[in-house]
């Protein structure tokens, strides 16, 4: 056996001194490149909208210091077949939203979209929503509700009734979706609708003077709806939607001699297009409002979201220039925050979260944008991020759902508020805590299936872990809030 030399062992006892260093700097780069991963599985592409939930087609206005949302809901899974019920969403501030129940209720059940703003007149209220594809007056004494159709049995079919809002003497019905009421200074109230169409409505607000039925020629052609309609210092501004998906768009005119115009349409006229940067993508159909005795304009739209009819609304500043131009919007799926002071108390910070299980990363296929790249992750911190834009969500199979909420010592509680996934479906669950997580006592919630939003719990308790298990309705939670 041939001898080894001292210099022939000094590479294998080099080699051999080296290996727990490297093992450790490799262990080390694969924990950074796990913890990485992670941080990128828990990524909120969606941002900050403004509810809660997924709506589309948002009207929103301020009546007596009450910001309302009328909306289409989303998030039924069957694309235009379908819809979510009539619910609106209301809040104080702009920040901290709620709804309780339908404010139509013989509206439930059809595919509900698009309502126009609560408009007052005639001692009441007149809202215009598309019901089965038609557009149809409805009038309650409340912005509130309950509202009825305005003509008529309050009752709607597959098809259409004679109280839709447009008359058609064909078999297939008025043609006609997306009503967007505006009142002149004058008191007469004008409807602007799909494909451009514009007219006056009658001082009964649920027929519209087909002598002054116009379509509002425009400066750029397609297919068009979602209209906007508002006025700002003596001038008249039409916005008209172009495109759909992530193509969605919005351009606008100006006028200062009638709603109907005739319109000028500046070079700049395009005010909302998908931002690739931020990653905002269709920001279509919404709405522009006004806080009462203030300049400050808004403009709401949805987004492509996670496709189809699971879109969400955002809201950005409208802003002008001196010449009343309107501003291209600087897009940004992070809000607005509050419009008037928050209330609601101080919250207690959530330190961990636990849950039953987590639904696995949902890849969201583009339409028509190949640049379009969007992840939706359903981890449990998204339950307490503040963000209306990301949510926790149980696997499919769990069918004992719960989330913990670990707020890092024991704290006095005197409230919970949980926003649930799909809230317009209803939940009925149990609010339960503990000093130690692992003795439980219950504190709250309730057996039978209750459809509002948030689900309040008044509390009088001490302690560190705070827990709800989902006994009906949708496994997931966008935000849980705790007082």
């Amino acid at each position: 056996m041939k001898a080894i030399s001292n210099n022939a062992l000094a590479p294998l006892k080099q080699r051999t001194m080296l290996a727990p260093v490297t093992i450790k700097a490799f262990l080390n780069c694969f924990l950074l490149l796990f913890v990485l991963s992670v941080k990128a599985q828990t990524k909120n592409p969606f941002g900050n909208p403004l509810i809660p939930d997924m709506i589309a087609d948002a009207s929103i206005q301020e009546i007596n210091g009450t910001f309302y949302c009328y909306a289409t809901t989303d998030g039924y899974d069957k694309g235009l077949q379908t819809s979510g019920p009539p619910v609106v969403w209301k809040s104080k501030d702009f920040v901290n939203w709620s709804f309780s129940g339908f404010y139509f209720p013989s509206a439930v059940g059809t595919k509900y979209w698009a309502p126009s703003k609560a408009v007052a007149a005639n001692g009441k209220y007149y809202i215009y929503p598309t019901v089965n594809g038609f557009m149809y007056p409805a009038v309650a004494d409340s912005p509130d509700g309950p509202f009825k159709l305005a003509k008529g049995a309050d009752i709607f079919s597959s098809s259409f009734t004679s109280a839709t809002l447009l008359k058609s003497k064909t078999p297939k019905g008025p043609a006609g979706i997306d009503a967007e009421i505006f009142i002149d200074d004058d008191k007469q109230p004008y409807v602007f609708w799909q494909k451009r169409f514009a007219a006056k409505l009658n001082p009964d607000m649920v027929s519209i003077d087909t002598a002054s039925l116009i379509q509002i020629p425009t400066k750029r052609q397609g297919y068009s709806e979602g209209p906007i309609f508002f006025k700002r210092k003596g001038i008249y501004y039409y916005l008209y939607t172009l495109g759909g998906d992530e193509k969605y768009q919005y351009a606008y005119g100006m006028g200062k001699t009638s709603p109907l115009g005739p319109f000028d349409f500046p070079k700049d006229d395009i005010i909302s297009t998908t931002n690739h940067e931020r990653q905002v993508f269709g920001p279509g159909h919404g709405c522009v409002f006004n806080v009462p005795g203030t300049d400050d304009y808004y403009f709401a739209y949805l987004e492509f979201g996670r496709r189809s009819t699971n879109r969400q609304t955002y809201v950005n500043k409208l802003e002008f220039n001196e010449d009343g131009t309107i501003r291209p919007v600087d897009l940004t799926l992070n809000g607005v925050g509050a419009l008037h002071p928050v209330t609601s108390g101080k919250k207690i910070k959530v330190i961990n979260s636990k849950v039953s299980s987590v639904r696995s990363d949902l890849v969201i296929k583009r339409n028509q944008d190949s640049l379009f790249r969007r992840t939706e992750s359903f981890s449990s911190a998204f339950a307490f991020d503040d963000a209306n834009g990301s949510r926790w969500m149980a696997a499919p199979e769990d069918t004992t759902s719960w989330i913990v909420a670990d707020l890092g010592k024991s704290r006095n509680i005197k409230r919970s508020e949980v926003y649930f996934v799909r809230p317009t479906a209803g939940h009925a669950y149990v609010l339960e805590y503990s000093a130690n997580g692992k003795t439980w006592n219950s504190c709250g919630g309730h057996p039978d299936v209750v459809i509002q939003s948030p689900h309040t719990d008044h509390l009088n308790i001490k302690a560190r872990y705070l827990r709800v298990k989902i006994l009906s309705g949708v496994n997931g939670v966008w935000e849980w809030h705790i007082y």
